[in-house]
């Protein structure tokens, strides 16, 4: 009698543990960033025990953690490559909480799989469709390959709402404001009302329900250092172009021209000096694009548009990161990226430039990604701003919008 062969357990995404680590989160972070950020989180009731595609707004660097105090049971978060190239603290967080890795910038199809892998085990999926916490408070650009994802996991979708937290942390800053935060599920898209809707319609409920401007005198956030390093989200001065800021407490100076522009509690923008003409950031930044999007990079080749200081990396995608240089000197230029004079990314052979987290910026050039950490002041978004435009122009789309957010 021929001995019967042992069939291989097929290897779930889902697991046991992933239950243990969400409990934890909601009983010693949960607390915690109630108080950091003084967010008030509705659980979902209406959860149960059904699984759902939760959709957010992408406001601050915790918002995944106001989600695990709406939610019970374990959720799986699309995440980009960038936690995922710590060495070991990536494998910690691999084991306990098993995020979808998705590469910024990319169809990343192996994360869409990943996802129905994880849809068919009864697993809940977040994701902010952003992609990108937003730098003037409105929630940035959505893809609209978004409704081919929905659609493919076959969930019912939870729109996920994020209130107050630009006002608590802009993503240019590094403090917190105190002052009121609200995020809750706004609303439930069952899957019959999902089939009934085309791409279209689809697409634009879902921008609707997402949609969050906070760029109104609501509520007041208080902070002494309100303004600091808002030079992370701005370059563009409406009296003299492109140029640079630097901020110190309350206060943001142009080093061009001298206008000192002062950010106040109820986060409306107010000259010093002498009058400014933006009342908030969001009309501050929606000029800024606009800037951009009516000036032509080809015409800046010769001279560099700005130079920094920044430590270089190599990041070898969901390892680790290699050191390359402690300090290389970066210049801007429309048609490219230079570093040392040695290093040249012609964007023209480069696939992406992307912004992670405060002031680190990814370059996607032959097959490697390289990466740049600038100090407190370096404003990583004026190099995928001008990329963006420069691509949108080669590629026939000169008046195409879309800047990199």
């Amino acid at each position: 009698m021929e001995p019967k062969k042992q069939v291989k357990k097929k290897e779930t995404w889902t697991k046991p543990r992933h239950r243990f680590t969400h409990g934890f989160l909601r009983a010693i972070i949960g607390p915690y960033t109630a108080w950091k950020y003084n967010v008030k989180t509705d659980p979902f009731k209406e959860q149960g025990e059904r699984a759902y595609l939760i959709m957010m707004n992408h406001q601050t660097p915790f918002d995944q953690f106001f989600i695990s105090m709406s939610f019970t049971g374990p959720v799986y978060y699309i995440a980009s490559e960038d936690i995922f190239s710590k060495g070991w603290i990536s494998s910690v967080i691999r084991y306990l909480a098993a995020p979808v890795p998705i590469k910024k910038q990319t169809t990343d199809l192996h994360a869409v799989k990943t996802c129905m892998k994880i849809a068919k085990e009864g697993g809940t999926i977040a994701l902010a469709p952003e992609g990108n916490r937003t730098y003037s408070g409105k929630t940035e650009y959505i893809k609209p390959s978004i409704v081919k994802f929905a659609r493919a996991l076959r969930l019912p979708i939870a729109i996920y709402r994020i209130e107050g937290g630009y006002g608590a942390q802009p993503r240019w800053s590094d403090v917190v404001r105190k002052g009121p935060m609200h995020a809750y599920v706004s609303r439930v898209i069952e899957q019959e009302e999902i089939k009934d809707l085309s791409d279209e319609e689809l697409y634009d409920l879902l921008l609707k329900e997402l949609y969050v401007n906070e760029g109104i005198s609501d509520c007041e956030y208080h902070h002494p250092k309100l303004a600091e390093y808002l030079e992370r989200a701005m370059y563009i001065c409406p009296h003299c172009g492109f140029s640079e800021f630097e901020s110190h407490g309350e206060l943001v100076t142009c080093k061009q021209c001298g206008q000192e522009i002062r950010y106040r509690p109820n986060k409306e923008l107010e000259g010093v000096n002498r009058p400014f003409p933006f009342r908030f950031m969001t009309e501050w930044y929606d000029y800024q694009c606009d800037f951009i999007n009516n000036w032509d990079p080809r015409l800046h080749q010769d001279t560099p548009l700005y130079q920094d200081s920044a430590r270089l990396s190599e990041v070898i995608l969901y390892k680790n990161k290699q050191p390359m240089r402690d300090q290389v000197s970066v210049a801007l230029y429309g048609n490219r990226i230079t570093m040392d004079d040695d290093l040249v990314f012609l964007f023209d052979e480069t696939s992406a430039v992307t912004v992670l987290g405060r002031n680190k910026l990814n370059i996607y050039f032959n097959d490697r990604v390289y990466q740049l950490k600038g100090g407190k002041r370096f404003n990583a978004l004026k190099y995928v701003n001008i990329f963006n435009r420069y691509k949108n122009i080669c590629e026939g789309n000169e008046h195409g919008k879309f800047l990199g957010l």
